[in-house]
């Protein structure tokens, strides 16, 4: 049995032990069903954490130790909030899982979350997006994303067999959190779809790589980041921006927040209320003081 206390403390002298380290970690997230990319994204920020206290030759790994590491993480590697909550995230469940002990008090640390809003497109943006689109295995791509509020992975997993056109309803499998759940299917988005099976003839997912398989991430992102400059559309937006788009849109509509929330499939309500700050639903029922002025 490996004794983890001490084997942090000697990375350094000893690489397979650290690749021992890494193989139970992974074996542990694995056994709590944990997503792929919850594991993926654990795996490789703990990789970091004990490549860095090897590179520093450190002689114990106290809280110290781990202070200077998200700092440097902060500092240096200029990482964003979510990435300082997986960082944090990952060593503690190193500590509670692997390690067996209790969690370093420098770890028991609320960050503070920036008050940024999300990017959104109008319609008419979306709109020109898709009419410069021509290719209809990219335009499909796009509106799938946006009619339905999918994220690109959701997306991407999307088979066959998930497209119910008989109660004209989408089933997205195993999504954030390994939840599933049902979004609308637009009619509009069916008649596409139906023209786009005709000319790729999927055999698995909806949307595939040349040789079949998987659809790459990349690829969607170089398609929308051209039809972005083809239609002259100059904000910062990405392919998240039209999951973003739909929620706006759907709440400048009056739909209600709560199912704006099961349709994102959101855990928190407080998630999905960052879209009402976006909103011109109730930013256009309050009437300037400047409309009563003679100008």
């Amino acid at each position: 049995m490996l004794n983890y206390c001490s084997v942090i403390t000697q990375i350094t002298s000893n690489c397979m032990k650290k690749q021992e380290i890494l193989s139970e970690y992974y074996k542990q997230l694995k056994i709590e069903n944990y997503s792929e990319q919850t594991v993926k994204s654990y795996y490789s920020a703990l990789k970091l954490f004990l490549d860095w206290i090897a590179k520093l030759r450190l002689d114990k790994v106290d809280d110290t130790a781990i202070k200077d590491y998200l700092y440097y993480c902060k500092s240096v590697r200029k990482h964003s909030y979510s990435s300082m909550k997986l960082v944090i995230a990952s060593i503690r469940y190193f500590y509670i899982k692997i390690l067996k002990k209790e969690i370093p008090e420098v770890l028991n640390i609320e960050l503070r979350k920036p008050s940024i809003l999300p990017m959104v497109l109008s319609t008419k943006e979306i709109s020109k997006i898709l009419q410069v689109t021509n290719n209809i295995k990219h335009k499909t791509t796009l509106v799938l994303i946006y009619s339905a509020g999918l994220r690109l992975g959701e997306l991407l997993n999307l088979e066959l067999g998930d497209i119910d056109s008989e109660s004209m309803r989408i089933h997205i499998r195993g999504a954030k959190g390994k939840k599933d759940r049902y979004v609308m299917l637009s009619e509009n988005v069916l008649e596409l779809l139906k023209e786009y099976y005709k000319v790729y003839k999927p055999q698995k997912y909806i949307i595939e790589g040349l040789n079949g398989g998987k659809y790459s991430p990349k690829s969607v992102q170089s398609v929308f980041k051209r039809a972005l400059k083809k239609a002259g559309i100059k904000k910062k937006a990405s392919v998240h921006t039209l999951r973003h788009s739909f929620a706006t849109h759907l709440l400048d509509e009056g739909t209600d927040i709560r199912y704006i929330q099961e349709l994102l499939g959101h855990k928190r309500l407080e998630t999905t209320r960052i879209y009402t700050h976006v909103s011109s639903y109730s930013i256009n029922k309050i009437k300037s003081p400047a409309d009563k002025l003679k100008i």
